[in-house]
């Protein structure tokens, strides 16, 4: 009788815990450094390389440096500093003619560099929440999540009819504010793509996964029911960032899925 009693107050107190959690997090959220996508952002020389690794890619010191307006000594000697740090390391590949061509990209200690808002606080706050509430408990908490986020988004987005590139830049832009260091593109086939080129909760989402699901969710919600939405690079999967890959869909099937 009494751990029936237990369970049921145990059950009261778990949406006042979400509350508490998810007020929280938004703090945290608050206080976030902000990573532009502008280069201009970045005082030294090594750091803007960083930022152009990580936002582009692998990349020759060529390729760099005509990106940076620099030479390409000057990257080299940026890159040997930063590989002797453990920050970033090359492949070589071969060429026709000539030397092989190095090309170099972050090295998993690099990601310490770039902001993650929820690392301590996030993760402590999902196991205290798995241990109180089992998974019972986040799987209610990132139900919640998903709904907030859901509604603050779309309060920022623009009319539901607007230009598919109008709505995916909007969302661009808003994960870019929130340190995902996003970006969009549309490809030769017509194909739209929305790039994360950091994911700002990575430890949170290595401890609880359903994060991700929950965010793949929140885009097709908010980029409305005439677009499909499909993840085909994955971070946690050991890509370079998260792609998601936006088409147009067929006039029936999308009044069948807003039915």
């Amino acid at each position: 009788m009494l751990s029936r009693c237990s369970d049921a107050a145990s059950r009261r107190r778990l949406p006042l815990f979400i509350k508490h959690v998810l007020f929280k997090l938004a703090k945290v959220e608050l206080a976030v450094y902000v990573v532009s996508m502008n280069l201009d952002g970045f005082g030294s020389g090594r750091e803007r390389v960083l930022f152009l690794l990580k936002t582009k890619g692998p990349q020759t010191a060529a390729r760099v440096a005509k990106t940076l307006g620099v030479t390409t000594m000057a990257v080299r000697q940026h890159l040997s500093v930063l590989q002797g740090e453990g920050f970033v390391e090359f492949t070589e590949e071969r060429r026709k003619v000539g030397r092989p061509a190095r090309t170099w990209r972050l090295t998993s200690k690099a990601r310490d560099r770039f902001p993650d808002f929820h690392t301590a606080l996030a993760v402590g706050m999902l196991q205290a929440i798995r241990t109180a509430f089992g998974e019972e408990g986040l799987e209610r908490l990132t139900k919640e999540w998903t709904r907030q986020q859901t509604d603050s988004y779309r309060a920022r987005m623009p009319d539901p009819d607007a230009p598919l590139e109008e709505r995916v830049a909007t969302l661009a832009r808003l994960r870019r504010e929130e340190g995902y260091m996003a970006a969009w593109q549309r490809q030769n086939d017509g194909k739209i793509e929305l790039i994360e080129n950091h994911c700002s909760i990575e430890k949170a989402a290595q401890f609880c996964p359903k994060l991700c699901a929950c965010e793949l969710s929140v885009f097709r919600t908010v980029l409305g029911d005439d677009v499909s939405v499909e993840r085909v690079e994955h971070i946690l999967s050991g890509d370079r960032c998260c792609t998601y890959r936006i088409t147009d869909r067929p006039r029936d099937m999308a009044l069948k899925g807003a039915a």
